[in-house]
């Protein structure tokens, strides 16, 4: 008698193949890759700081290829850069802003510094990247010109006219008296934005009479401002 056959069982690994295979990638359209993978960065670095930042999480992030970021940025250090670049950039951006429509004098100069306390405080993980020189290429040319646009913006701070001409000049040259003005108001500015956000103010402005928060200190301190 001719036994009845059972039908073959299923493939285990064409059911593992099935079941656990890795997500769909997602589809980019050329030239918005680059920006995506920048995008994913900041998300890993305001998620799992900088420590959390690498080649692999970034992809992870974006869901693409894991050789992605590498492709287009060449190693960690690069897609960090840009990161930074792109920092700067915005923090130009914000000074600016908080400075339109003032006419150069101490009340721009105090706009501008509060520009840039603001942008450290809205985004106060890419702020301390911007400053990791070690873990940047600090010669990467995006990285250089974005630096350079942001220290011209708040040069701005060391004088009562209009630089605007400057920011567009590739060639523009600080005497060593506007030099020495922008180190000193740079210094101000990066401190105050610093101790803000690492919550360092906070035990000053409770202690303090009339203060009402670490902000408002910054507020006092900023209208104070004797540069330029």
């Amino acid at each position: 008698m001719n036994e009845r056959r059972k039908p073959a069982a299923v493939s285990r690994s064409k059911k593992t193949q099935s079941t656990d295979a890795p997500p769909a990638q997602k589809p980019y359209h050329h030239g918005a890759l680059p920006r995506a993978l920048l995008a994913a960065a900041e998300t890993v670095l305001r998620n799992d700081g900088i420590s959390g930042l690498s080649l692999r999480s970034i992809a992870r992030e974006a869901g693409v290829s894991h050789t992605a970021p590498q492709h287009h940025f060449g190693d960690t250090a690069g897609v960090l850069s840009e990161l930074a670049a792109s920092g700067h950039l915005r923090l130009t951006e914000t000074m600016l802003k908080h400075a339109d429509g003032l006419r150069p004098g101490p009340q721009r100069r105090r706009a501008i510094a509060r520009g840039y306390v603001s942008f450290a405080v809205a985004n106060p993980d890419l702020f301390r990247l911007m400053s990791r020189g070690e873990m940047l290429d600090n010669t990467r040319a995006s990285l250089v010109e974005a630096r350079r646009m942001s220290a011209l913006a708040l040069a701005d701070v060391t004088s009562d006219a209009d630089q605007a001409s400057e920011r567009t000049s590739a060639s523009v040259k600080l005497d060593a008296a506007r030099a020495v003005a922008m180190t000193a108001a740079w210094a101000y500015v990066h401190g105050l934005a610093t101790l803000l956000i690492d919550g360092r103010l906070s035990g000053i402005a409770l202690s303090a009479e009339g203060v009402e928060s670490a902000d408002a200190l910054v507020e006092a301190t900023i209208d104070q401002m004797r540069i330029g």
